[in-house]
């Protein structure tokens, strides 16, 4: 809790347009846009955080074109229309380029104003298809794999891995969680040998979620798949294990990490999610992190090392290109290569990442374990 309050602070002195002695005068602009506050406040804090010590970096080296990097931050709580507010004042603010959305939902609202204002956006955490497979977000581009890739790797592993014959598919309603169980109930079809058994929304935030447990008992379900995120998943899996339910609960990114294990507590255990790829052995990777423990007293979270990319991918393109101009930009991104802390990446066609995909994690004893 303390070091979440560290981190608001540090936030609201952003967001009234304070920056860093030397920092006067000529600078680029780089927005941050996520959520900061409320239940999925850990997931927008540990990018924003990867930013913050990306953008340390490469000032230090000299910033960007010559001119230093100057952070704005935005919260949008999760919430599409409030994106849309705190996309306009970024853009407003003079923001040049962008680093977000965390939520799939606000990064969609929120790009229709980046896209009218000519700015490249790169997200750490948004995997929503529609974002780079439909064409309607020329200007979006992503450290992280979609939610194609991570479905089809999750219903595989469910029917190849798991030898499952039965699913329920259960989701937020949002367009993240509703879109993945979505695609993981077209894949199940195509694959065969899995029946879906029960598919059906629920009310994100809600207190009792004993009608859905029992809906997923009745079903005989196998296994749950879930699609949203970690506080309603740490609600259902505790009432699953409450009611003795025998099913298998397995969720994605969205409930991967520590934030998910503190909140099911010993319920969690024999969880399954998919999450990006454990590149911890890059050297990187180890260097931020250990910059990110000296500086908030904890180990880094979920998205933080998505966030730094984001920051070294903006800062290359726009060195290749030689100009902020977005046609230049645009170019120059798919041309790029990044030595991120998740490996060497690029970006192809549509925007999405090249080098950077899923693996299955299983929570043993507590904590995460990569299992395939």
């Amino acid at each position: 809790m303390k070091s979440f309050l560290k981190a608001l602070a540090l936030v609201l002195v952003l967001m009234i347009g304070i920056t860093a002695p030397g920092f006067a005068g000529d600078t680029i602009k780089l927005g941050s846009g996520g959520v900061i506050s409320g239940d999925l406040a850990p997931y927008g804090i540990s990018a924003v955080r990867g930013v913050e010590i990306a953008i340390e970096d490469i000032n230090a080296k000299g910033g960007i074109l010559g001119k230093k990097i100057e952070l704005l931050v935005g919260d949008d709580v999760c919430k599409p229309e409030v994106a849309v507010n705190m996309a306009t004042k970024l853009v407003s603010d003079g923001a040049q380029m962008i680093v977000g959305h965390v939520c799939s939902g606000a990064t969609i609202a929120a790009n229709k104003i980046y896209k009218d204002a000519g700015l490249i956006i790169v997200s750490p955490a948004s995997t929503n298809d529609d974002l780079t497979l439909k064409g309607e977000h020329p200007n979006f581009f992503r450290t992280i794999s979609y939610d194609g890739a991570q479905a089809a790797l999750m219903t595989s592993y469910v029917k190849n891995d798991l030898k499952v014959k039965t699913v329920a598919l259960i989701h937020d309603k949002g367009d993240y969680g509703k879109g993945q169980m979505e695609l993981a109930r077209k894949l199940f079809e195509k694959l065969g040998g899995v029946e879906v058994v029960l598919f059906e929304g629920v009310t994100t935030g809600a207190v009792d979620y004993s009608a859905i447990v029992q809906k997923i008992k009745r079903s005989k379900a196998q296994l749950t798949m879930w699609g949203g995120y970690h506080s309603d998943a740490s609600k259902i899996v505790g009432m699953i294990k409450k009611k003795k339910v025998n099913t298998i609960f397995f969720g994605a990114d969205g409930i991967i990490g520590d934030n998910f294990v503190q909140l099911a507590g010993k319920y969690s255990d024999g969880v399954y999610a998919t999450g990006p790829n454990d590149t911890s052995n890059n050297p990187l990777y180890k260097e931020i992190s250990a910059k990110h423990q000296k500086k908030y007293g904890e180990a880094p979270g979920t998205f933080f090392h998505n966030g730094y990319a984001c920051v070294q991918a903006l800062a290359a393109a726009a060195e290749k290109a030689g100009s902020l101009d977005y046609d230049k930009m645009r170019a120059a991104m798919f041309e790029i290569q990044v030595d991120s802390p998740l490996g060497p990446i690029g970006f192809d066609k549509n925007g999405d990442v090249i080098g950077a995909g899923f693996s299955v994690y299983q929570v043993q004893n507590g904590k995460y374990t990569q299992v395939n």
